[in-house]
């Protein structure tokens, strides 16, 4: 007796190959819909679902695979279930290739719900999940990147226990990340908070290990984020490195212009924005050179010679950036230790917003939208002193309130000319975050006189304020909401500072 193959799938990238395939390899084909008429129309000999179950399609194709000639042949247990089974007449099914209706897919492209509900597959997932409990016996096929294997096994004899166990696995993930994504919509649509939440991505790669050299390390991603947009061209970015980059790529591309951010230990010690990468790249060095050193460098724009031979006087960990010339990347060679990571198109850096974020926590996690940063916030504030910013300093105040947003609080920033001179992160106390990046700035010869200084939530008391005139401030932005808002407006305007509320914090724990 021929074997016999069913597919059935709403993405049909190589499906015709892979029909032809196993044509050759001795399967007998059934198929549905869309599908039996892509194979037929290729020249594909191929069995309708419905001559083996006696019914059509029913209900708008709503009912087409849920029956026992095909969960039948799919389930029984082979060297046990024969005689129960020929006893029905069903005969067995060896492979099934099943992907799902485009459930997310219908969701980005329309809101009509009554569309998007036709679009949750139901016999699909019951048919991935029979054949995949039935994986010693039956083949699942999931996804259009593993027919040639699939068929290669099947022809070389090598679809062994552990071969069928990865498509098993897979089948189920599969499966899994269709049904989350659906609970996940609906928890969205009719605006619930979600009684199960799942944080699912996708293997990337394996790391070489993770936080420490004894534990393991992975990359997921969402979607086809890192597939899509990130390219290693030197090296191999390492666990920590990763995290180093997101914090770099989430300032660095926050101002959709040429700038430049360096991070050390997730947190920026350099930045600069300016549409000569190579100024950028020497002003980002006066906030804190020691720090840049062996630091993960984000740059929004195109790396040419003249800059790369600039930041090879230093070490520098990893660079990420949106394309590099190749003269950048002969020099960028000459320094072993150095990653290379490309990183976005058309000269930019990706400006992805993740929807929500999430924090492991002690046996559990904590789940959020994600914080943004209007452009309007710095615009639109409100001015609470007798001085006004002017327009420039404005423009320093809205990058100092950008990377304050982006940084680990407690966080002062402290910008001028669109460079960042000195800032001071995590700290328990706001007049200590101002006062170690006073005292940074002091020790790496910065004068802070006429910078604009941010700060991510709002001053407690006027102590910071006055360390702030100590260091030759002239305007603050924050988010005012302080008990004591009144008092630090008062040693604002004693110090003759410009100050603006915006009204919004920007926590980042």
């Amino acid at each position: 007796m021929a074997r016999r193959a069913l597919l059935s799938v709403s993405d049909k990238r190589g499906i015709v190959e892979f029909a032809h395939e196993l044509v050759a390899l001795g399967f007998e084909i059934i198929s549905t819909g869309g599908t039996l008429q892509t194979l037929k129309a290729s020249g594909v000999a191929a069995i309708e679902v419905g001559a083996l179950t006696g019914y059509g399609e029913l209900f708008g194709g709503r009912v087409k695979t849920l029956h026992p000639a095909i969960h039948g042949g799919i389930l029984y247990r082979r060297g046990e279930d024969e005689a129960v089974a020929a006893s029905k007449l069903i005969e067995p099914i060896d492979l099934v290739c099943v992907n799902l209706y485009p459930f997310k897919e219908t969701t980005l492209r329309t809101d009509n719900f009554g569309e998007i509900v036709e679009n949750i597959d139901i016999g699909g997932p019951a048919m991935v999940r029979s054949a995949a409990k039935n994986f010693k016996s039956v083949l699942i096929v999931t996804s259009p990147d593993d027919y040639g294997t699939v068929a290669a096994a099947i022809e070389n004899g090598s679809d062994s226990y552990d071969f069928r166990v990865s498509l098993m696995v897979k089948a189920y993930e599969h499966t899994a990340r269709y049904d989350a994504t659906i609970a996940e919509y609906l928890n969205r649509r009719f605006d619930r908070a979600a009684g199960f939440a799942s944080i699912g991505g996708t293997l990337v790669q394996r790391l070489r290990y993770g936080e420490n050299p004894h534990q393991q390390g992975f990359l997921y991603e969402f979607g086809d984020f890192y597939s899509s947009h990130f390219k290693v061209l030197q090296g191999e970015a390492s666990f920590n490195n990763l995290t180093d980059i997101s914090s770099a790529v989430k300032i660095a591309c926050a101002f959709d212009r040429s700038a430049i951010c360096i991070v050390k230990h997730g947190n920026p010690c350099g930045f600069s924005l300016c549409d000569d990468l190579l100024e950028a790249w020497q002003q980002a060095l006066l906030c804190d050179k020691l720090s840049a050193f062996g630091g993960v460098v984000a740059i929004n724009g195109e790396v040419d010679e003249n800059l790369a031979a600039k930041m090879n006087e230093m070490f520098i960990e990893v660079i990420v950036a949106p394309a590099f010339t190749s003269e950048a990347i002969e020099l960028f060679a000459l320094k072993k230790r150095l990653k290379l990571v490309q990183m976005g198109e058309n000269n930019r850096l990706p400006n992805l917003h993740d929807t929500h974020d999430f924090k492991h926590i002690l046996g559990g996690f904590v789940l959020q939208e994600s914080d943004r940063v209007s452009p309007s916030e710095v615009a639109n504030a409100e001015t609470v002193t007798t001085l006004a910013p002017s327009e420039t300093v404005r423009e320093d105040l809205a990058i100092a309130w950008q990377i304050a947003a982006l940084t680990k609080s407690n966080c002062v920033t402290y910008v001028r000319d669109r460079s960042l001179l000195a800032i001071g992160m995590g700290m328990t106390s706001r007049v200590d975050a101002a006062l170690a990046a006073f005292n940074k700035a002091q020790s790496m010869g910065v004068d802070l006189h006429g910078s604009a200084m941010a700060s991510e939530a709002f001053f407690p008391f006027r102590d910071s304020i006055d360390a702030a005139a100590a260091g030759g401030v002239t305007a603050i932005v924050q988010p005012g909401g302080s008990v004591k808002d009144g008092e630090v407006i008062d040693a604002a305007n004693e110090h003759k500072i410009a100050m603006l509320f915006t009204g919004i914090r920007h926590f980042l724990h």
